[in-house]
């Protein structure tokens, strides 16, 4: 496309033709409020619905105001964004939204992070000037990890955009007409009767509470003070290069050692790194390859550390149910050791243990909950908190995070490698996979410790590697609508591959649903991102099956890798599902 001049606030600038007004304005220096609008570039998605109609600008020659996310500019248009009239419609639309919206924003999990109470206190709107019916809803409270109170929805569509778009999910969608009209789910069915993957990227983009995580904080306060209780924690590698944003410390700032001793002061009896089972992931993960490899099992084979994409194949793609890997997830798999391997080296009963997640992911803790992953005695983790459930503890506790020394995770599973720690972002897991599985084929490490190819930002990314003589095909997805688009080529046989890597969120779990919100700034993911190479460049060792720990574990406890005990503890099953279920 071509040039084409405009005049904004009596200022003429060249522009893109078919750019927006409120892509103009902002090169033009010009502030146009939004709510429904959202740019969210790591998902390649743009909610350009013009519903809310916070963006009204004045176009000369035009009798009604402009939305400015929805109007295409035209060559010599003249365009007004801070007029009596526009300014007066913006107000009178923000006071219509809160007079149907609930006042308990003290209480509310988006309280601070509300786009739409952040906008009243823009334009200072500190009155409720219209008084009248309210629309009631049921709150869905069916799920382990998404709260659904359509009371506080604004009709922004971003979920709905999020969900069927961008993840391919479909769960959303609008429903009722007029005052009633409200986002909801195909029939009204509560959330765990529905496809939903639990990936949380709606949660993500929710501009108030009308979506938000289960909160487990204060059962894990319960069992923190509870005597008769040992409570151990482990946290995921993406939460500690994003969990210093909480706090003022900029994007992929590295806070291992203050996030340890953080949750020491919180009071857990022991702090671990699930980097450590993710080394244990690795083990059993490579020689599940190895092994299908050599004796013909089904390929490719499909990581399975996402819960919330292990939920998308068993809903959307049950009849490829036999290619994922049947290891549990690294969080899954610490659970498991920790009250068997763990409690006895610690001398605990297993029934006085609690195990507590760190996660940057909201799925983990329907994942928890998944009766595969109970035994008759215990389940393997007894809560998983996000990363903002912990910074809001750190808050609780009256810490200050930043002038907190750099402390050590505890010994026996505190060990890890910096292939562990790549599993934070996308193409982490298959490449830790990589080293391990490359070192075993061949007797003999990689040239190349980083497998670069298998890093970057693309949605879908593919690399070939010849091992002992033998072509490997790699395949890595992340964000849903990408994995549907491999799984397909996969059903149709139009692609083959040896092993595949999916995570549900776009970039991997650096952007997981339970991560700060920030979901507009592309910078910070891929921050974190590059944080998390760094910390994998930094680790002394960077081979899983290097990790010392991890071979002590083997020795006194587990036996062999992909063994009788090992395939006991560290494996699973899936289910097949029907879209609604």
């Amino acid at each position: 496309m071509g040039k084409i001049k405009i005049t904004i606030n009596n200022t003429e600038i060249e522009v893109e033709e078919g750019s927006t007004i409120l892509d103009c304005a902002k090169e033009a220096g010009a502030y146009i409020p939004t709510l429904c609008h959202l740019n969210l570039h790591v998902a390649k998605m743009v909610n350009q619905v013009a519903t809310c109609r916070i963006c009204m600008v004045d176009v000369e020659g035009r009798r009604n105001l402009a939305p400015a996310c929805d109007t295409v500019v035209t060559n010599g248009m003249k365009i007004s964004t801070h007029t009596k009239r526009a300014i007066l419609a913006r107000r009178k639309v923000l006071e219509l939204l809160l007079s149907n919206h609930p006042k308990d924003c003290l209480s509310c999990d988006k309280n601070l992070h509300c786009e739409l109470q952040s906008l009243a206190d823009e334009l200072k709107i500190t009155d409720n000037k219209y008084d009248g019916k309210m629309s009631k809803h049921e709150k869905d409270v069916s799920s382990f990890s998404i709260t659904r109170d359509p009371n506080k929805c604004i009709l922004c569509r971003r979920c709905e955009n999020m969900c069927n778009n961008i993840q391919t999910v479909g769960v959303y969608s609008a429903v009722n007409r007029g005052f009633d009209t409200t986002m909801s789910t195909a029939f009204n069915l509560p959330m765990t009767d529905t496809c939903c993957t639990f990936c949380g990227q709606c949660i993500s983009v929710c501009p108030t509470g009308a979506l938000t995580q289960v909160k487990h904080q204060n059962p894990v306060w319960d069992e923190i003070n509870n005597p008769d209780k040992f409570v151990i924690v482990q946290t995921a590698p993406a939460v500690r290069v994003a969990l210093g944003e909480e706090f003022g410390m900029p994007a992929g700032s590295i806070v291992t050692g203050k996030m340890v001793a953080a949750l020491r002061r919180l009071g857990f009896d022991k702090v671990y790194d699930t980097d450590f089972a993710a080394d244990l992931t690795i083990m059993e993960e490579a020689s599940e390859l190895i092994h299908r490899v050599k004796e013909g099992g089904p390929l490719p084979i499909l990581t399975s550390c996402c819960p919330a994409w292990v939920k998308f194949i068993e809903h959307q793609f049950p009849e490829l149910l036999e290619i994922p890997s049947s290891c549990k997830s690294p969080h899954e798999m610490f659970g498991a050791i920790a009250k068997t391997y763990l409690a006895e080296k610690l001398g605990v009963d297993p029934s006085k243990i609690v195990v507590v997640s760190v996660m940057p992911c909201v799925a983990k803790k329907y994942e928890a909950n998944r009766p595969e992953l109970k035994t008759e005695e215990y389940k393997s983790v007894d809560y998983v908190i996000s990363t903002r459930e912990l910074a809001n503890m750190i808050r609780e506790a009256g810490l200050y995070f930043s002038y907190l020394p750099d402390e050590d995770f505890d010994n026996v599973m505190g060990e890890s490698t910096g292939a562990g720690v790549i599993f934070g972002t996308t193409g982490g897991v298959i490449e830790a996979a990589m080293r391990t599985a490359y070192c075993w084929l061949t007797g003999e490490k990689p040239p190349q410790v980083e497998f670069e190819a298998l890093r970057g930002f693309d949605g879908i990314r593919e690399a070939t590697y010849t091992v002992n003589g033998q072509d490997l095909k790699i395949a890595i997805a992340s964000g849903l609508g990408n994995s549907r688009k491999l799984l397909e080529a996969i059903r149709d046989k139009k692609a083959t591959y040896h092993a595949i890597e999916i995570m549900a969120c776009p970039n991997g779990c650096v952007n997981g649903g339970g991560q700060p919100y920030n979901h507009e700034d592309s910078e910070a993911v891929e921050k974190r991102t590059m944080a998390i190479y760094e910390e994998d460049r930094n680790k002394e060792i960077r081979y899983s099956h290097e990790n010392a720990e991890i071979q002590q574990l083997y020795k006194e406890f587990l036996g062999e890798p992909y063994g009788e005990k090992a395939h006991k503890l560290l494996h699973t099953t899936f289910e097949k599902r029907g879209i609604y279920s």
